[in-house]
């Protein structure tokens, strides 16, 4: 049985062994890449082409053609190849006659084959336009095992674009030597890779051991950590994924009904009546590359946020497809005159919605299937969680001790979608800050914000940012963070009172306009002092009393208190604070703030923000979807965060 895939959707692979078998009725260049579990390709050696046909277990052929057929082992592939992306790209978009864009040419077809011949999963690429290069598919490890994602993503800016999207260096000329080895003609068909003896292997399943992280990847292979993520939040751009059902026996590539479910099915192809079924594997907490348990952890939680973005991906591309398929046969009987007698029209009608909903069903039930499973990982992996990474309800925080080093990343609440909004992703952002963070007391368009009075709003935006503040205390050794407050109004010493009480402020909260103006101007001076010295490589000339530590300015109420040239310094802190270690953390309501006219503009545009209601604001970087933020809440009458306040204050006596 073959599982024919759209955009976005994957498939496990039986096989490791594999033939790639690509139709794309014009002569294109087949390649392939080996990137890390970023997808970034360390360098020029690690891409096979038509100049370099076979490389550590790929081989692609070697001329441009309208059919390929390319071999794979992933056996052969090094450990710390996580995944190889199979490229297509149009030799003509280098200024030679034929084609320049997809969009002229027709959809090409792409087919995941076994060792013995049988078909695992096909593709075809539709939706291209003006681009001229595209990733066709991703074959890519997870939790020990590979399988195969319909990529589609297409660039405009060719096989330079998608070469640099990669992180290559200098793309354009590696793009353009590539294309110059090739020219229209008829394509040998591969040879099968040389297989890399078992001695030379490196290779990685779950769980990765302490033995594993110490040995490492290949030199010409380094793991890169994932960027942070706010909106993910921010994170590298990706389309999005999803998994097939097998189509039914004896249909063709192209022609048998298509299965528009999504990804991260761990469920086998069905194997022959004498193989038994494989279950999928067991969830472990901290199955991904890494060289800590920490990192692999952080590298896991991505995942599990890239793998329900692609989830819902593919299953409102599903149902979208099957709704704009229902018209379309709704509009197709409805203009056949011979289905108005005989009661043609109702029946045709009825079968258009039956295969309506057979398709929704379907897609239905393998979301349903995976988002199951990333119910079992949260389920394993969230006990697991450091304190950095972990709820305030985790029991790791009554263990808590200050560290000794900052770790990697820190959780600022929780992302979910509404297609099942009790799965949590933990939402981690990588330290240090690389921009500040906005509490937004206002309103906004959040319905859980709508039902409080804002005086009750205003009192959870401080909490929550308090609560925020103790997490980035706790996260740092002992006197390598400190905290400035500005309340100059003094509505917020309620809230306040966990920092004043424990002795963790540096200083105590600046009241009035003299109070703001000091605190801003001691701040100002210190980025500029940092930034002579790093600028001009005279770190030794810092005054001697200046303290090392990260500094964090806490704003509430803004703007009360604040004059123009306050204003003009609170920009300049958020602006070229963090890149020497001064951090901003704002409690405001925009609105409040709308005096100053669009001045304040790109400070609100430079800050993360974070609301203390959940609220849909976020959207990550793949599929645009709006992510639902639930915030960090303290257990009610739980002392957690008195007793880690605690524990910081005495580590620095």
């Amino acid at each position: 049985m073959t599982a024919e895939l759209v955009r976005g959707q994957n498939h496990p692979l039986p096989d490791t062994r594999l033939e790639i078998r690509v139709s794309a009725g014009h002569p294109v260049l087949a390649g392939a890449t080996l990137g890390d579990d970023q997808g970034r390709v360390p360098g020029a050696e690690w891409i096979a082409h038509p100049g370099a046909p076979s490389l550590h277990g790929v081989a692609v052929p070697g001329e441009a053609a309208a059919e390929h057929r390319l071999t794979v082992d992933l056996e052969a592939v090094p450990g710390a190849v996580h995944r190889v992306s199979v490229l297509l790209a149009l030799p003509g978009a280098r200024g030679a006659a034929g084609a320049a864009r997809f969009g002229a040419v027709a959809a090409p077809h792409v087919v995941v084959a076994g060792h013995d011949g049988s078909e695992i999963a096909s593709y075809t690429i539709t939706g291209l336009d003006s681009e001229s290069a595209v990733v066709a598919l991703e074959l890519y490890r997870r939790q020990g095992a590979w399988k195969v994602r319909a990529m589609g993503q297409g660039y405009d800016g060719g096989l330079a674009a998608l070469l640099g999207d990669q992180g290559l260096e200098r793309p354009a000329d590696l793009a353009a030597a590539i294309l110059e080895t090739v020219a229209p003609g008829p394509a040998p068909v591969a040879a099968p890779p040389q297989r890399v003896p078992e001695a030379e292997r490196v290779r990685h399943t779950a769980p990765v051991t302490s033995a594993d992280a110490a040995a490492g990847p290949p030199t010409s292979v380094a793991p890169t950590p994932v960027a942070g993520t706010g909106a993910p939040v921010t994170g590298g751009p990706t389309p999005a994924t999803g998994t097939p059902a097998p189509a039914p026996s004896g249909a063709a590539p192209s022609g048998g009904p298509i299965d528009y479910s999504h990804p991260r099915r761990r469920a086998a192809t069905p194997a022959p009546a004498s193989e038994p079924r494989q279950a999928p594997p067991a969830p472990v907490a901290g199955d991904a590359s890494g060289w800590s348990m920490d990192e692999r952890l952080y590298n896991q939680v991505w995942g599990m946020f890239e793998d329900l973005a692609r989830t819902a991906a593919a299953y409102r591309s599903a149902c979208e497809f099957a709704e704009s398929r229902l018209d379309r046969e709704l509009d197709e009987t409805l203009s056949d005159y011979r289905s108005r007698v005989g009661g043609a029209n109702d029946s045709a009608r009825a079968a258009a919605r039956a295969r309506h909903d057979e398709l929704v069903e379907r897609a239905q039930a393998v979301l349903d299937r995976d988002l199951a499973q990333l119910a079992a990982e949260s389920a394993v992996v969230e006990p697991a969680l450091p304190a950095a990474f972990a709820r305030w309800d985790n029991p790791v925080w009554h263990a808590y001790r200050v560290p000794a080093e900052e770790p990697m990343a820190l959780r600022l609440g929780d992302l979910h979608l509404p297609e099942r909004s009790e799965l949590r992703i933990p939402m981690l952002v990588r330290l240090p800050l690389e921009r500040g963070l906005w509490v937004d007391s206002g309103r906004g368009r959040s319905e859980a914000a709508g039902l409080l009075d804002e005086v009750e709003l205003r009192r959870l935006a401080l909490d929550s940012a308090v609560a925020h503040t103790a997490r980035l205390l706790a996260a740092h050794p002992a006197g390598q963070f400190a905290v400035h407050v500005v309340d100059a109004a003094g509505a917020g010493a309620a809230s306040l009172a966990p920092l004043v009480e424990s002795s963790v402020l540096a200083a105590p909260p600046a009241r009035g306009a003299a109070g703001v103006s000091a605190v801003l101007e001691q701040l100002t001076e210190r980025v500029d002092l940092l930034q002579m010295a790093l600028r001009g490589g005279a770190a030794d000339a810092l005054p001697p009393g200046l303290d090392g530590a990260r500094q964090l300015l806490l704003v509430h109420d803004f703007p009360h208190g604040f004059d123009d040239r306050a204003v003009t310094r609170l920009r300049y802190l958020a602006d070229e604070g963090p890149s020497v270690g001064v951090h901003l953390l704002m409690v405001a309501d925009r609105q409040d703030a709308s005096a100053y006219g669009p001045l304040l503009d790109p400070l609100w545009r430079s800050l993360l923000r974070l609301t203390p209601v959940p609220d849909d604001h976020l959207a990550d970087p793949w599929v645009g979807h709006a992510w639902s933020y639930e915030p960090p809440v303290l257990p009610p009458g739980s002392a957690v965060l008195r007793q880690v306040l605690a524990q910081v204050a005495g580590a620095r006596r």
